[in-house]
C-alpha cells in the first residue's frame, strides 16, 4: 500500500491498482490535479474535509470516480446533484477487490453541540484505519493508523493515548494543517518520542509526503 498526503486529511491510497482519495477539503488543493482516482471517501461535512468546489473538480478530472460516504454528507451531495453510495458505521463493502468498512457515528466533541455532525471512519483493505475527526476504536487489528494530531477537539496527549490503544504497526499524522509549519517539529515530536516505546513507528512525513507499507 502506498499512501500519499496532499494535505491535512486528504490522502491518496493506492492498493492493488485501486486509487482511493479521502476527504478533499478546503485546506489542501493538490487533490484538484490528481488523475485516475477510482473512489472518493468522505468522513463528514466540515469544510476541511468536504469542499464542494474541490469535489466538482475531482469529478471533472476523474469522470469514472465514485463517492462513498455517510447520509449526512450524502444529503449535501444530493443537493448539488452529485451521486454517491452509502458506507456508514457497521457496514462493509467491496470495491474492486478492496474491502471497505465504516466505523463510528459522531464527530469528536468540540464544545457542547457545536460541530457535532455524523462522522464515519474508514477501514481500508483491512490495513489502514482513518477515523476522520474522532478517536473511535474499531476494536480490531490495525496495521496503519492515520492519526489525527491537532484540532479544537483534540489534545496531543489524547492522540498519543489513542494510538497506543489502537496499537498499529505504523502511524502517521493527519488533521494538522492548522499547525504553523515552524511548530511541526515540536508538535509531531511528541508522538515520535512516545509511540516507539509502545512499538509503534511514527512517520511524520517530513522527509516526503508519502509512505509505502
Amino acid at each position: 500500500m502506498k499512501i500519499t498526503k496532499p494535505g491535512h486529511c486528504c490522502l491518496l491510497i493506492e492498493e492493488n491498482g485501486v486509487r482511493i482519495l479521502t476527504d478533499p477539503g478546503a485546506w489542501s488543493t493538490a487533490q484538484n490535479e490528481i488523475k485516475n482516482i477510482d473512489l472518493v471517501l468522505i468522513t463528514h461535512e466540515h469544510s476541511d474535509h468536504l469542499h464542494m468546489d474541490s469535489v466538482k473538480k475531482i469529478l471533472q478530472n476523474n469522470p469514472a470516480a465514485v463517492i462513498w460516504t455517510n447520509s449526512a454528507v450524502g444529503k449535501i451531495l444530493s443537493e448539488a446533484e452529485i451521486s454517491f453510495s452509502l458506507l456508514e458505521h457497521g457496514q462493509s463493502e467491496n470495491f474492486k477487490g478492496i474491502t471497505l468498512e465504516g466505523h463510528g457515528e459522531k464527530h469528536a466533541v468540540i464544545y457542547q453541540e457545536y460541530g457535532q455532525v455524523q462522522n464515519t471512519g474508514f477501514m481500508i483493505a483491512d490495513r489502514l484505519f482513518y477515523p476522520g475527526d474522532s478517536l473511535y476504536n474499531p476494536k480490531k487489528s490495525v496495521e496503519i493508523l492515520a492519526l489525527p494530531v491537532a484540532g479544537p477537539w483534540l489534545k496531543i496527549s489524547d492522540a498519543v493515548d489513542y494510538a497506543i490503544a489502537i496499537k498499529p504497526k505504523i502511524a502517521f499524522p493527519v488533521h494538522d494543517a492548522m499547525i504553523n509549519i515552524s511548530m511541526f517539529s515540536g508538535h509531531h515530536g511528541i508522538p515520535k518520542t512516545f509511540l516507539p516505546k509502545a512499538d509503534i513507528e511514527f512517520n511524520d512525513l517530513r522527509e516526503q509526503n508519502w509512505l509505502e507499507v
